[in-house]
């Protein structure tokens, strides 16, 4: 079988991770058997790893990856495919450049840390107002420039975290590395949403060669019991076998 490198999986935030973890390890099968070598951490104080979530720092995950793309390395894979799931898809864009990644793989990325930090806490909102409850977004978002935390929706947020979801946006990698970008939609033909369309004709203007194109298929990290799109896994195999050597 071809050697065909390594992938390294950023995955996304809170609740969404347990979501999506069997899409991902559907595709991390298809990848493995096709012959590359995939690395799915589960990053400090998330999922299965060290720590509890409430320590988590943006930096940490970060670092984490970081450690996991040298780890790849060590075994022999010298090229590297970054593959970054919503807010994953933040951090593994961040890093493509320190970890001199050959390509980048998004699905559905994160393009706005803040909108991002705002969504996740309007999940505590629904909830107090639930109990007849009177917070808003201003106040929480007071109580986290205070440096207090908040439990929302069974998660604990560290005002450090809160900070840098709220000042992050999904960046452009190098321009020598070309992206893989895939969204789901509800119906054949769907296009991007418009702000991710944005940011991707921000990137090609910059020099970045971006294969972008929807999917049909359900919003897996978001949905109420566990689902799989298997048009996606079955584009993003054909991509990067297409495009990797």
């Amino acid at each position: 079988m071809a050697h065909r490198g390594g992938v390294l999986y950023a995955p996304p935030f809170a609740e969404e991770l347990n979501k999506s973890r069997r899409m991902v390890a559907l595709q991390a099968r298809r990848l493995a058997a096709a012959g590359f070598g995939v690395l799915i951490p589960d990053l400090y104080g998330a999922g299965d790893s060290a720590g509890d979530f409430g320590d988590a720092h943006w930096g940490i995950w970060r670092e984490d990856l970081a450690r996991c793309a040298e780890w790849l390395r060590q075994r022999g894979h010298e090229s590297l495919i970054l593959w970054g799931l919503r807010l994953g898809g933040v951090l593994a864009a961040e890093l493509a450049g320190e970890v001199a990644a050959t390509r980048l793989l998004l699905w559905q990325p994160v393009v706005s840390g803040q909108r991002f930090l705002h969504q996740f806490l309007r999940l505590r909102l629904t909830a107090d107002r639930l109990k007849g409850g009177s917070e808003t977004l201003s106040r929480l978002q007071e109580a986290l420039a205070a440096g207090q935390s908040l439990e929302v929706a069974g998660y604990e947020l560290h005002p450090e975290l809160a900070a840098a979801l709220d000042r992050v946006r999904l960046t452009p990698p190098p321009p020598g590395v070309p992206v893989d970008w895939f969204e789901l939609t509800r119906a054949a033909g769907g296009s991007f949403a418009p702000a991710s369309q944005r940011i991707v004709d921000e990137w090609r203007s910059a020099g970045v060669a971006v294969h972008a194109r929807t999917v049909v298929g359900e919003s897996f990290w978001a949905t109420q019991e566990i689902a799989e799109a298997s048009a996606l896994l079955d584009a993003t195999l054909t991509a990067l076998l297409d495009r990797t050597p």
